[in-house]
């Protein structure tokens, strides 16, 4: 068995990932060591130990906003905005204004495990095989091709209910009216419950991404022998 897997790891080296895709496909089941549900499985519990480990921490009081790899900063629009307002001694509600963004992002992302688990729930054995030989972030990629237009569908009211519970829609509409109202400035309405929802996406994706490559090339963060045998066949 060991010797199969060498030739196959060497073919993979010589020939590059879609020849050795083609030698996973001739191979008779078993012959890594592995069934095709085996492999399959280890994917999915790669998949949902990120997700249940990143994904639950930016639901918690600060998982974007004091995350410096997924904080939500103002858009360019706004940075102006943020800007003149601290200009005019008013950094407070500048400060508030970043913060409840941030907090409405942690808000949605509650919502987003149900979408993912039932995208690995529907991952063929031929998305797996494609994960397993792919780059650091194959997985994440497949659940971002997968999900991405359901999230958004999700996250977007989630969001623009969160801005009213959390106070972000008076805040903005506070800040957006004292900045219009400084004379000479370029007024500005931008669409915040869009650009929160696409960053907030942006930042689930990103932090299970972080759990991927941990578990790709940490031995130690494969945590069951499922995943080990599985994660071996691309060392």
């Amino acid at each position: 068995m060991t010797k199969k897997i060498f030739i196959s790891l060497f073919a993979f080296t010589l020939f590059g990932c879609a020849e050795m895709q083609q030698v996973l496909d001739q191979m008779p089941q078993g012959t890594t060591g592995l069934t095709q549900a085996e492999i399959g499985n280890g994917l999915k519990e790669a998949l949902n130990n990120g997700i249940s480990k990143q994904v639950s921490k930016l639901t918690a009081t600060d998982g974007f906003f004091k995350n410096e790899a997924v904080k939500i900063l103002l858009p360019e629009e706004l940075q102006k905005v943020d800007k003149t307002l601290r200009d005019l001694g008013m950094s407070k509600l500048a400060d508030e204004g970043l913060k409840v963004i941030n907090r409405a992002a942690e808000d949605a992302v509650k919502e987003a495990t149900p979408i993912f688990v039932d995208a690995v729930k529907q991952m063929t054995f031929n998305d797996a095989k494609n994960i397993l030989l792919g780059n650091d972030s194959a997985a994440t990629s497949y659940l971002q091709n997968t999900t991405s237009k359901a999230l958004y569908a999700k996250f977007n009211p989630v969001i623009k209910n969160s801005f009213a519970k959390v106070g972000a829609d008076k805040i903005w509409n506070q800040i957006i009216t004292k900045y219009n109202s400084v004379p000479f400035v370029t007024k500005v309405n931008p669409d915040l419950t869009d650009y929160t929802t696409n960053k907030a996406m942006d930042g689930v994706f990103k932090m299970i991404a972080v759990e991927e490559k941990d578990i790709r090339n940490n031995f130690a963060s494969r945590t069951s022998d499922l995943l080990k045998k599985v994660f071996a066949l691309q060392d």
